[in-house]
């Protein structure tokens, strides 16, 4: 099965790199099958659990890929350094829609806001020692996490939502802990998990969010914490409804050790009201970026939690950074005073594209999803050759491989910039690409 190779090791690790150093060595080719975990364990002499932790490893990493009884293969495109390596070059010529950035056109304009709290700075310098919050910042995100129904805390001022789900994660949890997280989901939390040291357990996900008994399962099971994207997940939109929330803090509440991270990614960009899940775990954090709405160069995102965690996160950061430039929050504060973006007519914008698209794949009979934010996610039976083919047809689409891990495969389409001129052409080349209708879940 192997040809002359033989992978070695003891440990998990070790067994691991075997098989990653000889990938890149080309010993593995692409598309090389590895053997069951069962037999390889036995041949190695060690326990069948050791092999499934090493292939797991080898998974997140995007070294191999797992296609239930059909076994463990070796990706076509192996990638070692991250999720976001498992995208598509895009040649001259071919239209992006794999980059999950926000229409430009959408975004506000900064000079003004940066060229006032420059010349405050100016007045009265920043030093060593001032506040690490701009009161008017920490004002104006707490009023705003008042209305949406977010339990009383302090506030935390992070460079990102990563940023600040790095840091909660790491104040709470040693190596080896496991998180549950969604799957499809977040590519780049799926990165950071096992770069902290700690194990990822997928928790599949449909249009309202998680789902119930798989967070059970995963908390039954062990994982020590959860984190949830509350509005616009990446990839497939979905966003907690109240029934869902109201379910997931029913199985919050059997496990209060909890550590329970929620990530409102939609905030300014969507119409749909939060239901947050937060109040029912000793130790939660909830946290709102930036990007979207405002430019993904404006790193900036904020954080609220219990006490605990906030004043954990705080100590973490004074050793780190020490604190996120005041002429970055007083920007933004300014920016969200002013009302800079019309959080409405962005979501009206991004729902119309999105939904168009969706409509216009069913017309065609493709599933899609994407209840809320800018992406569309649609299942296909073959990634590979639906990218590949799409390609060719000049649309560039983000391969699910960089979102999931044992979910079924996928593409997700950024909407963000189509006008009304790209969505037939758009849906045309999706449904040629993926061939005739099937039952093409995500969950």
């Amino acid at each position: 099965m192997l040809g002359e190779y033989r992978i070695a090791g003891r440990r998990a690790a070790e067994i691991a790199a075997s098989v990653e150093h000889a990938v890149g060595s080309g010993e593995l080719a692409p598309g090389q099958l590895l053997p069951p975990m069962r037999e390889l364990a036995l041949d190695l002499g060690v326990n069948a659990n050791t092999v499934a932790a090493a292939y797991r490893t080898l998974r997140e990493r995007g070294v191999i890929e797992t296609a239930g009884r059909r076994g463990s293969r070796v990706r076509a495109k192996p990638a070692t350094t991250g999720r976001e390596y498992l995208g598509v070059r895009v040649p001259p010529g071919v239209r992006n829609v794999a980059d999950g950035n926000p229409d430009p056109a959408l975004l506000p304009g900064l000079a003004e806001v940066f060229a006032a709290a420059a010349e405050q700075a100016d007045r009265h310098p920043v030093l060593y020692g001032d506040d690490a919050v701009d009161p008017e910042l920490a004002r104006l995100a707490r009023a705003g996490l008042d209305a949406d129904g977010v339990p009383d805390g302090p506030v935390v001022v992070t460079s990102g939502s990563l940023d600040a789900i790095e840091r909660v994660l790491a104040v709470h949890l040693k190596p080896g802990d496991a998180v549950a997280v969604e799957d499809p989901g977040w590519g780049s939390l799926l990165d950071l998990v096992p770069a902290l040291g700690l194990r990822t357990v997928p928790v599949g996900v449909d249009d309202e969010g998680p789902l119930p008994d798989d967070v059970r399962k995963a908390l039954a099971g062990g994982a020590r914490a959860l984190v949830v994207t509350d509005r616009a997940q990446n990839p497939t939109g979905a966003a907690v409804t109240a029934p869902r929330a109201r379910a997931l803090r029913s199985v919050l509440r059997e496990h209060p050790g909890t550590l329970l991270i929620e990530d409102d990614h939609g905030h300014r960009i969507v119409d749909l009201p939060l239901h947050p899940l937060a109040g029912v775990t000793r130790h939660w954090a909830l946290v709102r970026s930036t990007a979207k709405a405002y430019g993904p160069d404006l790193r900036l995102a904020v954080l609220t939690g219990d006490e605990v965690t906030a004043d954990r996160v705080r100590g973490r950061q004074r050793l780190g950074p020490g604190w996120v430039s005041l002429l970055f929050q007083r920007a933004v504060a300014r920016l969200w005073a002013g009302g800079a973006v019309d959080a409405r007519a962005v979501a009206r914008a991004y729902g119309g594209r999105r939904q168009a698209l969706i409509d216009a794949l069913a017309e065609r009979g493709v599933v899609a999803h994407g209840r809320s934010g800018m992406n569309v996610w649609v299942p296909v039976p073959d990634e590979t050759g639906a990218v590949a083919r799409l390609l060719h047809a000049g649309w560039a689409v983000a391969p699910g491989a960089r979102f999931r891990m044992s979910a079924p495969p996928g593409i997700r389409i950024t909407v963000s910039t189509f006008t009304p001129d790209d969505i037939e052409p758009m849906a045309e080349a999706v449904a040629s690409a993926i061939g005739t209708a099937a039952d093409r879940r995500y969950v």
